[in-house]
């Protein structure tokens, strides 16, 4: 085996490797995009949610507070 016949392989398998490696990127930044995609698109600003969460805390203290207030409460 000659100079060129063992850099044409040692080329060739090097390609292949590559051509390897590039596939196996190419799928994993394809399930990546597959499951950023699954996310939700809109989202909670942090005004609303602390909007709703304080209507849900006077709920519950107006519950607590008629639990508190019941007449068979010792």
């Amino acid at each position: 085996m000659d100079n060129q016949q063992l850099f044409n392989l040692v080329v060739s398998v090097a390609g292949g490797l590559a051509v390897y490696v590039i596939n196996n990127l190419t799928r994993t930044i394809q399930k990546l995009e597959d499951k950023v995609s699954d996310l939700p698109h809109v989202y909670v600003a942090k005004d609303d949610y602390r909007s709703d969460i304080a209507e849900v805390k006077a709920i519950l203290k107006q519950i607590f507070d008629k639990l508190d207030g019941k007449a068979d409460n010792p």
